[in-house]
């Protein structure tokens, strides 16, 4: 099933201050996570921006706020987000099937968030090269053991050009112009 720009909200899941010093990947997680980001914001897909337990972990990057500034941000105390119900409840709302998952941790708060909004009946897709681990095993193993849940691995450019849909309309100019490169 093809990602629809009509049908699907982007979920950045936990990419905070405190904790990008320990990633693995945080830069590959900060440049795709921004890029994704920006398309999501130029094409009005509805954006959630979860922050785990802030008081202990900082709040979202200051890298990436100035680019949610359409987004919903939510705190949460559960690994998983599906666990929160203010979270649900604000998902649920927006009407849309597929959620896009971005963020971090790989094998905690993502893979727990990923299998929590599936088991809701949502479809879910996450970004391969857009989420992080504080060790590549444990990134790893997530990713195996969410194809295996049936969660569906992208890439952000598989996310944005299912998006996109077709290449002559303006927002394709405007989109490959600017974030295509």
């Amino acid at each position: 099933m093809l990602i629809s720009p009509t049908n699907s909200t982007l979920l950045v899941i936990d990419i905070q201050e405190k904790l990008l010093p320990a990633l693995h990947n945080a830069e590959q997680l900060m440049l795709n996570s921004q890029w994704l980001i920006e398309v999501a914001d130029n094409l009005a897909i509805p954006t959630i921006v979860t922050e785990q337990y802030p008081q202990g972990l900082g709040h979202t990057s200051d890298q990436l706020v100035p680019y949610l500034s359409s987004a919903v941000f939510l705190e949460k105390e559960h690994f998983s987000a599906a666990e929160e119900l203010h979270i649900v409840e604000s998902v649920n709302k927006l009407n849309k099937e597929q959620l896009i998952l971005i963020g971090a941790e790989s094998h905690v708060c993502l893979l727990q968030t990923a299998l929590g909004f599936s088991e809701l009946g949502y479809d879910v897709y996450v970004v391969t090269d857009a989420i992080a681990s504080r060790k590549a095993s444990d990134y790893n193993t997530a990713l195996i053991r969410m194809q295996q849940n049936g969660i569906q691995l992208v890439t952000k450019e598989m996310v944005a050009f299912e998006w996109l849909h077709k290449c002559n309309t303006d927002s394709f100019r405007k989109i490959s112009k600017n974030y295509l490169r």
